[in-house]
Parts: structure tokens; sequence; C-alpha cells
């Protein structure tokens, strides 16, 4: 198992880059996700480290194994990567064993390394069985373990998950995650799903535009995104425009600790579950719940403050208000602020919007206001 290493890398389909100079580096045997709306250059990505579309420029290293460069290209049966993508994609006509051990040798295939990658993904005695027998879910874990078998020094998968129902797509994450690691496997996970990517990798890299946005652990990009573009796409998110005097920005919500000491206008942002809801409108600041969505583990309350704006808590466990009712908000913990650039403005997605969130002009002495996605 080897680092990945991508420096400067630029691809494309046409007369326009679709990746711009894009760098990642993934440590071995970690697992990164390479999260992004479509048109980013996900998947462009995932074609030029599986050698399956040659870069412009750049260069693509696995280890000491330059595998992309000006003048160096190694062909994709000769790259030791692994390949798992959306469908599983296994061959009907041969069993799961088959499958498993198609890209093994003979000696390989009889010395049991079929049935220990079958046991890692949870599929002992399952060898004999036609891809027709078997489940979405299990599949994909066949698939996995296809891409393991010949020790690649790295797995790439291509949204694996995205055609499996809810709670059969957290179960397999869970064990992906955790037959990756125990094989030493460098990984890399292509998604569109936030959740997935915080909810599973070891690095996330937020791609924006053909280039990394942010790469880090998913607590620090979550916690402590790189811009406002990334903060709007990597969870869901209450804004409103305003300027920071003293550590604390003034907002519909109250004054809220920053981290910025002083600064001009910009964006004040802070997370649903930030929002805590007391029953007695006294206890923070006065809000109508106007819908509720229960979620199971959680539920979404939209509520209305003074003035019309509009802003939705998180709230875990049981749920204390019902719609109509008054309720008072706090904010716990600190928000982020994000200065406004005078030259290029609020940044945005490749379609133009920021990260799906609305938002409402506003800010000191005017109209605020915060639509979360």
């Amino acid at each position: 198992m080897s680092q990945l290493t991508v420096r400067g890398l630029v691809a494309g389909y046409g007369p326009e880059p679709v990746l711009r100079g894009l760098d990642l580096a993934v440590p071995q045997g970690e697992l990164a996700a390479v999260l992004g709306p479509s048109g980013c250059g996900k998947t462009t990505l995932l074609r030029v480290l599986a050698g399956l579309h040659p870069p412009w420029e750049g260069r693509v290293a696995l280890g000491e194994t330059v595998l992309s460069a000006p003048g160096a290209h190694v062909p994709p049966e000769r790259r030791g990567i692994g390949l798992v993508p959306q469908e599983g994609a296994l061959f009907p006509h041969l069993s799961v064993a088959a499958n498993v051990g198609f890209g093994l040798s003979r000696p390989q295939r009889r010395g049991g390394r079929v049935d220990e990658l079958l046991e890692l993904v949870g599929l002992a005695g399952f060898g004999a069985r036609m891809p027709a027998q078997l489940s979405g879910g299990q599949q994909q874990r066949v698939a996995l373990a296809r891409a393991l078998a010949p020790r690649p020094g790295l797995v790439l998968m291509d949204e694996p998950f995205s055609s499996l129902d809810a709670s059969l797509r957290e179960e397999l994450r869970a064990d992906v995650r955790a037959a990756l690691h125990a094989t030493g496997a460098t990984a890399l996970l292509v998604t569109h799903d936030q959740e997935e990517a915080l909810g599973v990798a070891d690095l996330v890299a937020v791609l924006r535009d053909g280039v990394v946005a942010q790469l880090g652990p998913p607590q620090q990009v979550y916690a402590e995104p790189a811009d406002l573009g990334v903060a709007l796409f990597v969870g869901e998110a209450v804004v409103f425009e305003g300027s920071v005097l003293g550590g604390a920005a003034s907002t519909p919500l109250g004054r809220l600790p920053v981290a910025a000491r002083d600064g001009g206008p910009g964006t004040v942002l802070v997370r649903p579950e930030q929002l805590s809801l007391d029953p007695d409108p006294r206890r923070g600041v006065p809000a109508t719940v106007t819908d509720v969505f229960f979620h199971g583990h959680d539920a979404t309350v939209l509520l209305r403050l003074g003035g019309g704006h509009q802003v939705r808590s998180r709230v875990q466990g049981p749920l204390p208000v019902g719609r109509g009712a008054e309720v008072g908000v706090t904010v716990s913990g600190p928000a982020l602020f994000f200065p406004t650039s005078p030259a290029a403005g609020p940044p945005v997605c490749p379609q133009g919007h920021l990260g799906g969130v609305e938002r409402n002009q506003g800010g000191l002495g005017g109209r605020s206001g915060a639509v979360s996605r």
C-alpha cells in the first residue's frame, strides 16, 4: 500500500479543462472522500487516477511509482489500482468466488485468498453463489473483495452506495471502512453525499471548480471550513449578513462570538444544531415554531424570529415543542464569520449558488435573515 500524491493536475474533454491544477495527497492506509457537486471534476479525477483518461498536465504518483507525468504514462492494467464501480459490475456468468479471484493467478486463487476476502466482507460461505442470487449490498461487497484481491496500492470507489436504500447504505459504509482499514489499503471514495463523506472517511477533499477547496479530517472541514462555499456545502447552515465588532457579530439571534476581532461586511454562519429551544420564550430570543419535521433520531424545527426572519434548528431526543409554539432560542458555541471580498463577492459553487442555501439580504441596521437548506 502506498501514499497517493497528485500535483498540478489539469484534465478535461474539450477546450476548457475540468480539473484546473488540482493538488491532493492521501497518506498510506487512509480513506479519503472526494466530495463535491456534479460538474466539479470528481469523475474526471477518478478516471485520470485509474489511467482511463490522459491528463493534460500534472503528476500522479503512488508511493515511489510515477503513474502520470509529462512523457510518462503507466497503462491501467499495470497501475496496481482496484476499482469499485457504482453498480458492482460483476460478471454474471461467474460465481462469487470466481468474480473475487478473477484478477488472481491460479496459485493465488488456490491459496485461500478468495475465502479470506469473502470472510472479511461478511460473505463467508457465499463463494458458490451466482451474482443474480445476491442482494445489491452483497454484490457491492463482492465488488470490494474483487478490488482488494490483488492487494492494490490504491482502491478507487465511484459512489458505490448510491443505488442502495438508506439503512443498507449506512451498514455497508461501516463494513467497507472496516474492511479497508483491516487490509491497510489506501482508498479514494468519490461521492456527492455530505453525510457519507463526513461519516466514513479519514480525510475529506472538497472539490470546487476543478481544484481542492479544502482537504482535512471530517471534523475540521465541518467545524473550520476554509471559506463560505465549503461551509455551505458540507452541512446545513443558518446565515446572516453582518459585521463584526469587538469579537462578536450582531444578528437576529443576538450578539454571537466569532473568531474575528473586527471586520467589515461579511456572512455570519451557525449550524442548526447550535440552536437550542426553550419552551419559555423569555429564555432566549423569542420565536414561533412554524413547522416540524421528525426524523426519528432528531427533528428539524423551522422558526420565525421577530421581523419575519426564518431559521431552523436541529433538535436531538424527545421533541419539546410543536407547530405554533412560542419558544426561546439560544445559540451554543461560537459562530463562523466570512468577510466579503469587495472584488469577488461571496464564493459560489459551480452551479452558481451557495451550496444550495437561499440567502436573504440584510445586516446591521437592515433586514437580516437566513434560510438553511
